[in-house]
């Protein structure tokens, strides 16, 4: 650094100094006049972009920086950056400088070259202690330097603290949005403004009840569907749903949301209503290809957007292995696993619902399997089991909902006929003996019987009883079917 020229001090001059020495914020006073000269001597040599031809080039921003001279800092300035004094800072200036300074230098120089008299940057610095600092730094020439750039003044503001929090804010976000992007639960965030205005209207005009409101004006849930907006998905909704992409789920959502959404969404306005901004119920939904999900569906409106409910995150978790897994269970606990058929305490808790509500009269045919003992004690148990998975085939194929074929004892069915005449009741027997006839045609060596009985409810009369006089039928063709088939032998005996 040479020596500043001597000059005799004015009162003005001194004043200058003071301000300068005292001010609250630290200053640099710097020679740029060298630098000058090279950029000149650049731009006559052609040079037109000093970005590009910096950009790449360690060596010649640094040989731009070697030509700044510090004159002078101030007191803030040496407490800042720890330094004793110019002397001392002077020394030590690549500690304070380094790392990517040269890369925000570039952009310093270049706002310079463009003939700007100011410039201003962020940049990295550190005391001498080795403390990072976060500085903004703003530069000019002063007036009458603007020529050769031999005055240039800087301060540099310490602004670590802010530049932490807003470090910390974005390493937040980032975290947040790792959390959306990456969770194994499909994530929906979605603008339910609209549906709050909706809501508000209706209430101003004195509707105090939503679900009566919704059952004499059932458009209006449509209007509030209409209303969504969706904002961000996950990728693990797109997976969830098989979409490729968020553009071509959210033109999907017919395909996705339909057949019972519509009431489940009402339930939802519903609890909105009444001041529920978290809410969670199963729901179903499909897949792009039209496989059906059972979900859970968790809803909530986030913090400080209750006034408005323009921010809600809408949580899905696949349950369908669940609900497969309950259904498979729930069906265990009402059919035979044998025959398929319901097994003998469904049909006890159909006939106590029959018994309360009907439809009438109910008709109820008992049937008991011919040659169940003999097959096992002859041939062996499995030679049973096939005549009793045989038999609920033959009554699986012929009896649908609402009428139920069920295995109630080891050779026992009975078949529960509601809203069915005597009549139709015969004619199901008579029906379930023709495909008897045609399934022994495919097991000439083991065919299978069943005897059976019809009987219908009477006015009054409970079901059990009906059960029982159907029963006595059976009975009575049982004796009937084993009468004949001791004739039978009989006659072969003779002949």
């Amino acid at each position: 650094m040479t020596d500043m020229p001597h000059s005799f001090p004015t009162a003005a001059a001194d004043a200058e100094s003071g301000v300068f020495e005292l001010a609250p914020v630290a200053l640099w006073l710097e020679d740029y006049s060298g630098v000058k000269a090279l950029l000149d001597g650049w731009r006559r040599a052609g040079v037109t972009s000093l970005r590009e031809h910096l950009s790449g080039h360690p060596d010649r921003v640094r040989d731009c920086a070697s030509r700044i001279r510090l004159l002078k800092v101030n007191r803030k300035t040496l407490d800042l950056f720890a330094a004793k004094d110019l002397d001392h800072l002077v020394a030590n200036i690549g500690r304070v400088f380094r790392d990517d300074m040269l890369t925000t230098h570039i952009e310093e120089l270049v706002q310079l070259w463009e003939g700007h008299t100011a410039f201003t940057s962020n940049a990295v610095n550190y005391t001498l202690d080795g403390d990072r600092l976060d500085i903004q730094l703003k530069a000019t020439i002063l007036p009458g330097h603007e020529g050769d750039w031999s005055r240039v003044l800087l301060s540099t503001e310490d602004v670590t603290d802010r530049e932490q929090a807003r470090r910390m804010l974005v390493g937040s976000e980032n975290y947040a949005r790792g959390l959306f992007a990456h969770s194994p639960v499909s994530l929906w965030v979605e603008d339910f403004s609209g549906v709050k205005r909706l809501i508000d209207e209706v209430r101003l005009q004195g509707i105090t009840d939503l679900r009566v409101f919704t059952d004499v004006h059932e458009e209006f849930v449509q209007r509030c569907i209409s209303e969504i907006r969706i904002i961000d998905v996950n990728k693990h909704t797109l997976d969830l749903f098989g979409a490729p992409d968020k553009k071509t789920l959210l033109s999907s959502l017919p395909t996705v949301m339909r057949d019972d959404m519509e009431p489940c969404f009402r339930e939802q306005l519903i609890d909105l209503w009444n001041g529920k901004l978290f809410q969670q119920r199963e729901v179903v939904n499909y897949t792009l290809d039209g496989t059906k999900l059972n979900l859970l569906l968790q809803f909530s409106v986030f913090p400080e957007r209750e006034h408005d409910w323009s921010l809600v995150q809408v949580a899905l978790t696949d349950i369908t292995a669940r609900k497969k897994a309950e259904a498979y269970l729930e069906y265990l606990g009402s059919h035979d696993a044998l025959t398929k058929l319901c097994n003998r305490t469904f049909f006890a808790d159909e006939l106590n619902r029959l018994e309360r509500r009907g439809p009438w009269p109910v008709t109820v045919i008992m049937a008991d399997l011919n040659g169940l003992k003999t097959a096992n004690d002859d041939l062996g148990h499995a030679a049973g089991d096939q005549l009793l998975r045989r038999a609920g085939e033959v009554l699986n194929s012929i009896v649908d909902k609402p009428a139920r074929a069920a295995r109630i004892g080891g050779d026992e069915f009975a078949v529960i006929l509601p809203g069915t005449e005597h009549a139709d009741g015969e004619a199901m027997m008579k029906v379930i003996g023709d495909l008897i006839g045609i399934n022994n045609e495919f097991y000439t060596d083991l065919p299978l019987s069943l005897s059976m009985g019809v009987a219908t409810s009477e006015q009054g009369e409970r079901l059990e009883a009906v059960v029982k006089r159907a029963d006595l039928a059976m009975l009575e063709a049982k004796r009937e079917y084993y009468a004949q088939v001791e004739h039978d032998r009989r006659r072969q005996a003779a002949g």
